[in-house]
């Protein structure tokens, strides 16, 4: 085995300006989750082109006597799930890059797969293989961006990222409004939506041959040459695009790599990070999801015709990948858990004032509070995003990421079948009222008793 010599890649790394070439970096990383956020976004809209299509049912008359919308929810979040807890380190123990290819193949054929089948059963079946890629591609894809960028723009990164990736929810939406209801070139427009995934398969081995390995992954896994290798060359492509000379390394000690394979999640200073994140993901994902997979229902439940409910839901799609880019100029400059608590209280608060419009109502100013549940819903998101992937050390980054965030996913589940449930007994107001009270909960739990980030090295995190 090669001696380790020299300052670690974390140092370098961090020192480096935020060139052209780390940008590029953040774009081909982004590429991947653009498809991930496309299948997530596909959810609300795929489930009333199935609901017109015929293959769901209306009504609680679909699989065990349950509305196939909420089956059809709860089969994605299950996958994502399994995906993010049984098979996250998978990416820690054979790196980044290799998981970063083969999960966007894994969803894509799967989600292709379930544009041809005919029965509800079957599209669970698919959605649910699907969606274990995608769980599996969000945790390695997140902790791929964490451990490449310098840490002063490693915010900045998170937030341009989110924008490339969000740019699919305008992309499903626009389909969804052009396809759904309807058929083309005697193809069920739904099964049209599925099929686009196909074109991330098709271009995706050009794009891994683009992306290098982490050094700090293959640091932490003793392959110091090859660290050394790669490092180099990303310096090699960042002092290439400035024209000068790199500025000086700033070392400093780092046991962590020596411990880490002793380190758990349960032991001191992670265990209070673990639970923090438990918490934050088990509500969070009533919140985020109760409104990004139920709206459209919530609004035809108040009167809202279908139409008008999908135009709405388009003109909203545009805030995800708008957002990100404002956030951009400040995400480095505030600390990352008032960020997430600021998005969940903005979100909650518009949600509650949401609830009291109906198909009369100034269809402008009920844009405006929408927008701000999604801007609220966006700056959570992207902000999250970084700090769960700041706050575990590398050799168990993948590890840790991907077990706190399967409790949304797990969390997920069971709220489809609550929100069904609170919309039936409760009407759409009971659902607003409950997914703002669980956006309070995640402003809580991370304001209070997260640990602070901003501008420090993952190492020293």
């Amino acid at each position: 085995m090669t001696e380790k010599a020299g300052p670690d890649v974390g140092a370098r790394l961090d020192r480096l300006p935020a060139t052209r070439y780390i940008w590029r970096l953040v774009a081909l990383l982004s590429f991947g989750a653009f498809f991930e956020i496309y299948d997530l976004a596909l959810t609300a809209p795929l489930s009333l082109g199935l609901l017109v299509a015929g293959v769901f049912h209306r009504g609680a008359a679909g699989l065990f006597g349950i509305t196939d919308q909420a089956t059809f929810a709860a089969a994605t979040f299950a996958g994502l799930y399994v995906g993010t807890l049984a098979f996250s380190t998978v990416a820690d123990r054979l790196g980044r890059r290799p998981i970063f290819t083969f999960a966007l193949l894994w969803y894509a054929i799967a989600t292709v797969a379930m544009g041809l089948q005919r029965s509800a059963f079957a599209i669970d079946l698919c959605r649910f293989i699907a969606s274990m890629g995608v769980g599996l591609e969000l945790v390695a894809i997140d902790c791929y961006l964490a451990e490449l960028m310098p840490k002063a723009v490693r915010g900045r990164a998170f937030a341009v990222s989110a924008s490339l990736q969000f740019l699919s929810v305008p992309l499903v939406s626009v389909l969804a409004w052009a396809l759904i209801p309807g058929t083309h070139l005697g193809i069920d427009g739904w099964r049209w939506l599925a099929f686009v995934p196909a074109i991330g398969a098709l271009l995706i081995w050009q794009v891994r041959r683009a992306l290098p390995e982490s050094p700090r992954w293959l640091e932490a896994h003793g392959r110091w040459a090859e660290a050394e290798r790669i490092t180099s060359k990303i310096e090699q492509r960042v002092a290439s695009d400035l024209g000068s000379q790199l500025p000086a390394i700033h070392t400093f000690t780092d046991a962590s790599m020596q411990k880490a394979k002793a380190m758990s999640m349960w032991t001191p200073p992670y265990r209070r990070r673990t639970v923090v994140l438990i918490v934050f993901h088990v509500f969070q994902t009533i919140g985020y999801f109760g409104f990004a997979n139920w709206l459209p229902t919530l609004l035809v439940s108040q009167g809202i015709e279908i139409g008008k409910s999908l135009a709405y839901s388009a003109v909203l799609a545009l805030v995800p990948p708008a957002a990100p880019l404002v956030f951009s100029f400040f995400v480095d400059k505030v600390e990352r858990r008032w960020l997430v608590a600021a998005g969940a209280l903005l979100a909650a608060a518009a949600g509650l004032l949401m609830s009291g419009f109906t198909q009369n109502s100034n269809f402008a100013l009920f844009t405006v509070i929408g927008a701000g549940v999604a801007i609220g819903n966006s700056l959570m998101s992207l902000s999250y995003h970084t700090y769960q992937s700041e706050l575990f050390p590398t050799p168990m980054r993948a590890r840790a990421v991907g077990f706190v965030y399967s409790f949304s996913r797990l969390s997920a589940i069971f709220s489809s079948y609550i929100i069904a449930a609170t919309l039936d007994r409760a009407g759409s107001v009971g659902v607003f009222v409950l997914i703002s009270g669980a956006m309070l909960v995640v402003a809580l739990s991370v304001g209070l008793f997260g640990p602070r980030t901003r501008g420090l090295a993952l190492e020293q995190i």
